[in-house]
């Protein structure tokens, strides 16, 4: 299998999923702009999302690839059948309790998360926190299925998969939320009504990818096959790993918690703005990071159930130096052309200038830490594949505190671009924490031309940004919104011309970008 191609094809599928949930965003900001309702729905939607990010795409999958990639190596397809039945089977009746649970204890959970909402969005966030609660067990069966799928190499269907839910959205946000208006429901209403949809549309469309290998899981809907399950060795093991990685994954969440808190309580639009800002910062983190991590994590894990070290970090050294290759220019994108940007993606509708240099400030303060975010997405699964969870952990939780400190310090002079700085800042710490934990392990040994190499990429990122520096100040990309295909033109002229010239000084400076060519 070529690596290379592999993480180009997810990236573009994810690029895919990332375009359509920026039309998603558009959608929002048009409709709705920067409101106490588009706070209720976003605090709303953060709920479900937190629980899938803590159980489903965060805990269990740090815990169920290693554990799965690493039995299918070391004893076959058999055991692994069996692996997968038995976990299927004790996900599927945790899940039934979370959403029983979630749904009953909505108004809590609202209260806990958006306690800042005047008592009119309050009410609309709890309808939607209900509404769109069962999502999560959509999305842990989801997160069941892209593990599987991975570890047989199957890439498509999970990186396709997000797709469905921002399609779904947009949908409804054409189609319901005109008609909700008009019967005399809230409109915003018709958000969560597409978030629910497109999550029974994201399971349906693994059934046929995973019978296609063979591998759907058999759920027993029986106490006594939950019994037998949960005796099963690999499910203790995948349990028993979840514990720390729960830790991990839910200090993550938590901060995204408390700063959606902070946020709320800087002033109505704020919580919206950092959304919207997020959405820009995922973009390189998803093309970069996702793909390197559905790649890396089963790849790292059965390399060292075959007892091949070397392999192991020949893999990290490969994944670190593309993240750097990548995630620099991109860096500096986000800090010296955030404002056109942001102007081209959201200016129109009820998403007025003043939302703009807000919304900007907050993916300039993003732009500081991209590298750490998404570097973090390749660091971490290397100690994942080794069963190590707690080592993250440790990080994770003293990086938390770090983070608020800086909350302390950056949000009352910056107000919601602090909130992202502090993001930023805490991931570089972070990413540097896990870097240097692999080195005193021994696990990772860099190859020779790391001074070289970033020397040479930190130049082209700075001839990069000096002409996106000169095409931000020169257009007034506000007032361009008159024009609204003039203004795309621009961008994209700008942004071509700023990755040919990238590339070009990287040429010039003899990078040999083939090395990136790489088989396992």
């Amino acid at each position: 299998m070529n690596l290379l191609r592999a993480a180009s094809f997810i990236s573009i599928l994810t690029l895919v999923s990332r375009i359509t949930g920026l039309v998603r965003e558009q959608m929002v900001a048009a409709l709705f702009g920067a409101s106490s309702l588009t706070d209720a729905f976003q605090v709303a939607f953060r709920i479900p999302n937190l629980l899938r990010r803590l159980f489903a795409e965060g805990a269990f999958s740090q815990a169920f690839v290693p554990v799965l990639a690493g039995t299918r190596a070391r004893e076959g397809d058999e055991a692994t059948h069996a692996l997968i039945n038995a976990v299927a089977t004790v996900l599927l009746w945790a899940l039934l309790l979370t959403c029983v649970l979630g749904v009953i204890g909505a108004p809590i959970l609202v209260w806990a998360l958006g306690s800042g909402l005047p008592a009119s969005a309050h009410d609309v966030a709890v309808v939607m926190t209900r509404w769109m609660f069962p999502y999560i067990g959509c999305m842990s069966l989801v997160a069941l299925s892209a593990g599987i799928l991975n570890t047989w190499k199957r890439f498509l269907v999970p990186a396709a998969t997000p797709v469905l839910l921002n399609l779904s959205v947009i949908a409804a946000g054409f189609l319901l939320v005109p008609r909700l208006q008009a019967w005399g429901w809230q409109p915003i209403y018709g958000l969560a009504i597409g978030v629910m949809l497109g999550g029974i549309l994201q399971l349906l469309i693994q059934v046929p990818a995973l019978l296609r290998i063979g591998a759907l899981p058999r759920m027993g809907l029986s106490l006594g096959a939950l019994r037998q399950s949960w005796r099963h060795a690999g499910v203790q093991r995948v349990l028993g790993q979840m514990a720390p990685a729960l830790v991990g994954v839910g200090v993550a969440q938590l901060s995204l918690v408390i700063n959606l808190q902070i946020a709320l309580l800087v002033g109505a639009g704020a919580a919206s703005w950092l959304t919207y800002a997020d959405r820009l910062m995922e973009f390189p983190t998803a093309l970069l990071g996702v793909a390197l991590s559905a790649i890396l994590t089963p790849q790292l894990s059965a390399a060292l159930g075959k007892g091949e070290p070397q392999a192991y970090s020949a893999l990290l050294d490969w994944g670190l130096r593309l993240v750097f290759l990548l995630a620099l220019p991109c860096s500096v994108a986000l800090l010296v052309f955030a404002q056109p940007m942001v102007a081209v993606l959201y200016h129109r509708g009820a998403f007025q200038a003043s939302d703009v240099l807000h919304t900007t400030s907050a993916v300039m303060g993003y732009g500081v830490g991209l590298i750490g975010l998404v570097a973090i997405k390749v660091l971490a699964p290397g100690f994942y594949a080794q069963q190590d969870t707690r080592t993250p952990v440790r990080i994770a939780v003293t990086v938390l505190i770090l983070t608020q400190l800086l909350n302390l310090v950056f949000v009352p002079w910056l107000g919601v671009a602090g909130l992202a700085m502090s993001i930023g800042l805490g991931a570089l710490i972070n990413a540097t924490w896990l870097l240097v934990g692999l080195r005193r392990k021994g696990s990772y040994r860099p190859a020779p031309g790391w001074l070289s190499f970033a020397l040479r990429v930190g130049l082209a990122s700075a001839a990069m940004g000096g002409l996106q520096f000169y095409l931000a100040r020169s257009l007034d990309w506000i007032a361009l919104g008159a024009t609204e295909f003039t203004r795309a033109l621009w961008m994209a002229g700008s942004l071509a011309a700023s990755a040919l010239l990238f590339f070009a000084v990287l040429l010039m400076l003899g990078v040999n970008l083939r090395q990136f060519v790489r088989r396992v």
